[in-house]
């Protein structure tokens, strides 16, 4: 029997909300075979940058993204003091449209903005830099379902979303503890966030997002953080980076630019992101998409600077496209490949971080067909530059459900990912003349000395895939990549244990989700 078959199970169809506990000679066992947590670092990248834009190519984008801020205009909607801080900085505002000289929101942007900033996690050693040759994968954000082998589609609930939480902090190659990385359905809509947040900063001790569903959330996202670090830190540095999104064709809402506001005037940093399924909320080709992806980044990047000037800000873009037989959403083909590397060459140009990719797929279940759309979009994801990965581990059914077994497939790539970014190692052990030496013709070298002081980490070992014989994998049951993952999904969650965090603190935050939760009834609004 395999370790793996040896793992107690969760009650089918139910999540898994804690860890077991075994009486006698099994829990001594049990504790002295549990793994301890290792974290790697954000990825600090070795290997060169893909990219598919020359000087010319490049200018002919900035252009024409010129061209639509000036002639066609953005709307933003239901925030009026947006509106009068760009008129102040020389925009023409008509009503709820705004036009831009050539050259406007980019000169503001490069005033001020921050090519890089840390972000710092209650565990200093978590830590990590957003922007420069560094990466930072996070898990999926904002599935309404979840799904596992157990217990098929279903509604998110709380439960679910404490469990990724708790697998995004045991995972690591996940640098970053994300938001909403399913959304609880069991909780109001208006209250929910709070226990959102407070997940986050309970369960893990890596960074995490803040809400950004209406401004009023975002402000207790920050009030949170202030408990958490306290008021003066977080006035001084950055905490929470919170995904903003573009209502994409060439629109930024009042919700969003509310908690835009929120956060860059508390020195937190923004996603600015555009929201693209080409052919639908942009042109069906990549140059007209960049060119107006780049529009909508120019003129949120720029609102955020408005607001504040220095506050951290991400170049965003979700790139896809849509089958222009049904209108579904499509992953992992190669337009929206080539509409990442070229967005990162442009942010890159602009002098900000960027944020696209992840490990997206249309399929509906852990199958080949996701695995095939997550690896075409992740690989490119590295090797565009992308410097904050939000979707790194779970995405499945193009977003609307996050998935147990994909979160730990998708995980066990990421590690490949941070190898493959080291690059080649030159170092003497690296050129491994002394093996070669030693070996000499026509021998092996399974047993010389290099080989010895190397094997355990020689090479990446993935914890999904099987390498053994086929006689020893039908022993084990003939599993496929989906049951071994559920089985390891089950294991983590019930080995998690809670980082440490200080009583006084989370008596705090306690009391503050208290009143604020007491203070209103509950809403689905």
């Amino acid at each position: 029997m395999s370790s793996a078959e040896q793992i107690p199970e969760a009650v089918e169809g139910q999540p898994v909300t804690g860890r077991r506990t075994r009486g006698g000679a099994d829990a001594r066992r049990a504790l002295r075979q549990k793994p301890t947590i290792v974290q790697n670092p954000y990825i600090v990248r070795k290997i060169p940058l893909v990219t598919v834009l020359d000087e010319e190519g490049l200018s002919i984008i900035e252009r024409n993204a010129d061209t639509i801020l000036q002639e066609v205009g953005i709307e933003f909607r239901d925030e009026p003091e947006a509106l009068e801080l760009w008129k102040k900085a020389g925009a023409d505002v008509k009503g709820t449209r705004i036009k831009f000289p050539r050259g406007l929101a980019r000169s503001i942007i490069q005033k001020s903005a921050p090519k890089e900033y840390i972000q710092y996690a209650r565990n200093p050693e978590r830590n990590v830099q957003i922007g420069g040759n560094a990466t930072v994968f996070a898990p999926v954000y904002g599935p309404p379902f979840v799904r596992d082998l157990d217990g098929g589609r279903r509604y998110a609930t709380i439960a679910d979303f404490q469990n990724f939480v708790k697998l995004a902090y045991m995972s690591p190659s996940i640098h970053h503890s994300g938001g909403t990385v399913c959304e609880p359905v069991d909780l109001p809509v208006n209250k929910r966030h709070l226990d959102m947040v407070y997940s986050h900063m309970k369960l893990s001790d890596k960074p995490f997002m803040g809400s950004v569903t209406a401004p009023e959330r975002a402000e207790d996202t920050v009030e949170m953080a202030k408990i958490l670090f306290g008021a003066d830190f977080v006035a001084k540095n950055t905490v929470i980076t919170s995904l903003i999104n573009a209502n994409s064709p060439m629109v930024w809402d009042g919700t969003m630019l509310g908690a835009m506001k929120v956060y860059a005037r508390a020195n937190q940093a923004c996603i600015t992101t555009p929201f693209i399924l080409a052919g639908a909320m942009s042109p069906v080709t990549a140059a007209g998409t960049l060119a107006q992806v780049l529009a909508e980044v120019l003129a949120g990047a720029g609102t955020s600077q408005l607001y504040n000037p220095g506050a951290p800000v991400i170049f965003g873009v979700f790139a896809s496209s849509i089958s222009m037989q049904s209108g579904a959403p499509t992953f992992g083909t190669p337009e929206p490949t080539l509409v990442s590397l070229a967005a990162a060459q442009l942010a890159r140009r602009l002098g900000i971080p960027f944020r696209t990719g992840g490990s997206l797929c249309g399929s509906k279940i852990a199958d080949a067909q996701a695995a095939y759309e997550s690896a075409q979009t992740l690989l490119p994801t590295l090797q565009a530059g992308t410097n904050f990965v939000l979707h790194g581990a779970g995405w499945l059914e193009g977003g609307l459900s996050a998935g147990y077994e994909k979160f730990i497939m998708d995980a066990d790539q990421l590690g490949m990912m941070q190898t493959l970014a080291r690059g080649i190692d030159l170092s003497e052990n690296g050129q491994a003349l002394d093996a070669i030496r030693e070996v000499g013709p026509g021998s092996h070298f399974l047993g010389c000395s290099h080989t010895q002081a190397n094997f355990e980490t020689a090479f990446y070992r993935s914890n999904i895939a099987d390498n053994n014989s086929f006689e020893q994998w039908e022993a084990e049951g003939s599993l496929d990549a989906a049951q071994r993952a559920n089985k390891i999904f089950k294991r983590m969650l019930n080995e998690y244990e809670a980082p440490p965090l200080d009583p006084a603190v989370d008596e705090a935050l306690q009391e503050y989700i208290a009143r604020k939760k007491a203070a209103v009834p509950d809403s689905n609004v």
